[in-house]
C-alpha cells in the first residue's frame, strides 16, 4: 500500500509552499508549523508561535487575517498572537481551560467554528495530556476531512505528558483515532523522522511504517514537510495509537521488563520508552 494512500489528494499536495489557497505550512522556530488556511482572500492561522512568518505570508499573498485558532498555551504556539491581533484585529479562539495571552472566544468540547468564505466547519475536541486544557479542531475544509491537533498527536508519535496523565492522553488519542481514516492530520511539529526511528524499534516488521519512513526521508531530503499525515496512516503506524495491538504491547513489556496489565500501562511504557529513545 502506498505510504500516503489514506490521504486526500489535496492533503498530499499541501507541502507546496507556493499555494495561494488551501492549507499552507508556515515554518516557525526550528521545527514548528503554523497552519495557514486561506481561500486566496481571507485567512485563519493555527498556533502562531511567531508573528513574522504569518505577517510575511499575509503580505505576500495579500490576505486578510480573520481568525486565530489556538490549541494550547505553550509559548511556541501563542507567542505571535498579540502582535498579529494588534496588526489585523483577528478574533482569537482558544481552550477555555488554559491561560492564553488573548482569547476572544473560549472553547469547550463540542463547540463549533464555521466560516463560509473559507468553506470551513470545525468541531472542538478536548484532548488533555500534553497540557491540561489542550484542544483540537476536527471537521472539514472545502469538503475534505481535517484535524488540527497541536501537540497531542504527531506523525508516528504524540506529545509529552507535561500536565496530564497516561490515562488522559490515551483517552484523548482515542478520540482522534475515531475520526474518519481519510482525515488529514495537521500537527504542529516536524518530528516525523525521529518518531519513525522509534516506531521502527517498537514494530520492526511493520511494512506500512517502513514504506512511510522511506517517503518521509525523501520529503525531508527535498526540503518538504512530511505533513499532513492521516488518521488511517497513524492507525497503521503510530505505536501510541496501537497500544492495544499484541505486537506493540509485547514490545512495550519487553522494553519495560515488567508485565503490563492494561492498555494504559502499555501506553505509559511506550511514552517512557520514547522519552528515553536516542
Amino acid at each position: 500500500m502506498p505510504a500516503d494512500s489514506n490521504l486526500p489528494s489535496s492533503a498530499r499536495d499541501s507541502h507546496t509552499l507556493v499555494q495561494t489557497t488551501g492549507i499552507i505550512p508556515l515554518h516557525a522556530f526550528s521545527d514548528n508549523y503554523i497552519w495557514l488556511i486561506t481561500n486566496g482572500t481571507h485567512a485563519m492561522v493555527v498556533d502562531p508561535g511567531q508573528a513574522a512568518p504569518v505577517q510575511h505570508a499575509l503580505a505576500e499573498r495579500k490576505l486578510s487575517l480573520v481568525a486565530i485558532l489556538l490549541t494550547h498555551h505553550h509559548q511556541d504556539h501563542v507567542g505571535g498572537v498579540a502582535e498579529l491581533v494588534a496588526q489585523t484585529g483577528a478574533k482569537v479562539y482558544g481552550p477555555a481551560g488554559e491561560v492564553l495571552p488573548i482569547c476572544d472566544i473560549a472553547l469547550i468540547q463540542g463547540d463549533q467554528i464555521t466560516d463560509q468564505d473559507l468553506q470551513l466547519s470545525l468541531s472542538v475536541l478536548e484532548v488533555p495530556g500534553h497540557t491540561a486544557g489542550h484542544i483540537a479542531f476536527a471537521g472539514e475544509i472545502a469538503g475534505l476531512p481535517v484535524l488540527f491537533c497541536g501537540d497531542t498527536l504527531f506523525a508516528a508519535g504524540c506529545g509529552r505528558l507535561f500536565e496530564g496523565t497516561p490515562a488522559q492522553m490515551d483517552e484523548s488519542l482515542a478520540k482522534l483515532a475515531a475520526l474518519p481514516a481519510a482525515t488529514a492530520v495537521y500537527c504542529a511539529h516536524e518530528y516525523t523522522l525521529s518518531n519513525m526511528r522509534w516506531a521502527r524499534a517498537v514494530e520492526p516488521d511493520n511494512q506500512t511504517l517502513q514504506s512511510w519512513q522511506a517517503r518521509a526521508e525523501q520529503q525531508r531530503a527535498e526540503g518538504q514537510p512530511t505533513l499532513p499525515s492521516s488518521i488511517g496512516q497513524e492507525l497503521s503506524c503510530n505505536p501510541f495509537l496501537r497500544a492495544r495491538q499484541p505486537a506493540v504491547a509485547h514490545a512495550a513489556a519487553q522494553w519495560a521488563e515488567r508485565t503490563l496489565n492494561n492498555p494504559v500501562e502499555v501506553f505509559a511504557a511506550l511514552r517512557e520508552w520514547k522519552n528515553n529513545f536516542r
